[in-house]
């Protein structure tokens, strides 16, 4: 058993993530091949399949040398069954038996969960959470999306919706979100949603900026040259990003209160401005945090970047029952 090994696929709409993966969490081995979503995704799975038979042929594994295979997938993830649905970004619109598949091609048993939770997972147990047992993570994206881990276990709720973090409420009068609610977190603090506030912002902003510029001349902005701006002291990108930080040390402030996580991460493409945001969002966490939780929860930036799908993928093999009965 201790020379079993694990592999993780992180499915996203452009690529397809592989990594074999050691029981402790090492990386010993990753590749990619692209995401074929054409005909209704129909070539998604056997590519996977395909690939995954290769690889073991090329380096003379079998299915027992794996403990099993972990994913996390976008859309309407059901574990039990393991299928996904309303991946729309994969062209999966009807139930996709992907559990049933890849088991019978492999032979080694599979996994699978929501994408974000699986993301979760990877760095509660070797990012940023540091394996502590109640971590929360809050992926900042082309949306926002989040897991919880309480106790060691994923939270998926009654219908597996648990972490639907981008769709908490941080302004009642605020912009109208993909969900048909108003002021989502998703709205203002997703990579779209910092260049929305700017702006929204820029007109009424009196004093000199470069970024306020770009956007009245109309030229493009993004969030990194926002986040860039605000570190070099441009007052219009501060003015932004301490907006878009009170309103993450809101959802942050509610999160703990509610679940007492010992850490909250923040992950996704809009946490690479690293320190320079945390600090402003704990700084605003302080305001929203019952004072005994505000001291004993930490905010940390993430730490395992692109390797944290196939990271969780292989952490939600180890978690599940069957290994701990198989290690017994």
């Amino acid at each position: 058993m201790e020379d079993k090994k694990i592999i993780g696929i992180d499915l996203g709409g452009t690529s397809v993530k592989f990594a074999v993966v050691s029981t402790e969490g090492d990386l010993l081995d990753k590749w990619t091949i692209l995401t074929d979503i054409s005909d209704e995704g129909t070539h998604i799975t056997p590519s996977i399949i395909e690939s995954l038979l290769t690889y073991m042929s090329d380096h003379g594994y079998s299915a027992k040398d794996f403990i099993g295979i972990g994913m996390g997938s976008p859309g309407t993830v059901d574990r039990h069954e393991g299928t996904v649905i309303g991946a729309y970004n994969l062209n999966w619109a009807t139930k996709q038996p992907v559990r049933k598949q890849i088991e019978e091609a492999t032979g080694i048993p599979f996994f699978i969960d929501n994408d974000a939770n699986v993301a979760a997972l990877g760095e509660q147990w070797i990012g940023a959470g540091h394996n502590e047992p109640n971590v929360v993570f809050v992926t900042l994206g082309t949306g926002v999306g989040g897991g919880v881990i309480m106790n060691n276990q994923l939270l998926h709720g009654a219908i597996g919706a648990a972490g639907e973090i981008g769709h908490m409420t941080v302004d009642r009068e605020g912009y109208k979100c993909t969900c048909g609610k108003n002021g989502c977190l998703e709205t203002v603090a997703s990579a779209t949603g910092v260049v929305r506030v700017a702006k929204d912002r820029a007109a009424q902003f009196q004093d000199r900026s470069l970024i306020k510029d770009k956007i009245l001349a109309g030229e493009t902005v993004d969030t990194k040259m926002i986040m860039d701006a605000a570190k070099e002291g441009d007052m219009f990108a501060l003015l932004v990003v301490d907006e878009i930080s009170d309103y993450l040390g809101l959802a942050c402030g509610n999160i703990a209160n509610l679940l007492n996580p010992s850490t909250i991460v923040i992950g996704g493409g809009v946490s690479k401005a690293g320190e320079f945001l945390a600090e402003k969002i704990r700084e605003r966490f302080t305001v929203y945090a019952f004072p005994t939780i505000r001291q004993s929860t930490n905010i940390r930036i993430a730490e395992l970047g692109n390797d944290a799908g196939v990271i969780g993928a292989s952490s939600l093999v180890l978690n599940e029952s069957v290994y701990k009965h198989i290690s017994e």
